[in-house]
């Protein structure tokens, strides 16, 4: 059976503002402008052709239609994350880790990762802040421009510029293995990219003398 599915990011958007009644709300929940998600809205209401918000006053309401479909979507991404939770990798210890939304998860070559560390289960949220971290929905977090947080570690990951990637996690569980493993894994990678543009850079240099 095919499913007739509208794009997952204007589900997202539309069910966090029905929540919260507010754009702005949630785009701080989703880690976007509140632009994105009045963006995301309207794809949705012109795709489903049908009015999900009433804009009254400055103030944001469900239509009928809206509240409906609310209703189902929320039962969705209920039932989805359920069925998430009930997934335990077979390993010993679970990694949950945080990224912004435009991260490239590519950079991590999480394949590569989980098969030379066998016993971590590495999970990734994406999108996932600070929010989430305080929550404890994610074990670290992995971001470009994180700054210190009270109770809380960051590591750069990215020593070769000026403003790299950086690693937080809890100060209590900074120091696990898993999260040292992650760490690590991190700056070899960081160092490896770093290596490879030198050289790059080098044989480009030669090339133009």
């Amino acid at each position: 059976m095919t499913y007739s599915l509208p794009p997952l990011n204007a589900l997202r958007a539309f069910e966090a503002a029905a929540r919260h009644l507010s754009f702005k709300l949630a785009a701080h929940e989703l880690h976007v402008t509140p632009a994105a998600v009045g963006q995301h809205v309207k794809a949705l209401e012109l795709r489903l052709g049908v009015r999900l918000f009433a804009r009254l006053h400055k103030q944001l309401v469900l239509t009928a239609d809206g509240q409906a479909y609310l209703v189902g979507i929320s039962d969705g991404f209920r039932r989805i994350a359920d069925a998430t939770l009930q997934l335990k990798p077979r390993c010993a210890v679970l990694l949950q880790v945080g990224v912004p939304e435009n991260f490239e998860l590519r950079r991590l070559d999480l394949e590569h990762f989980r098969s030379t560390h066998p016993d971590i289960g590495l999970r990734i949220l994406q999108p996932a802040g600070l929010h989430e971290l305080v929550e404890r929905k994610v074990d670290a977090l992995i971001g470009r421009g994180l700054r210190s947080h009270p109770g809380y570690r960051c590591d750069r990951i990215d020593k070769g510029t000026e403003v790299g990637d950086r690693l937080m996690a809890p100060e209590g569980t900074a120091e696990c293995p898993e999260v040292m493993s992650l760490r690590d894994w991190l700056r070899s990678r960081s160092a490896g990219a770093l290596r490879t543009e030198r050289r790059r850079s080098g044989e480009i240099g030669l090339a133009r003398r």
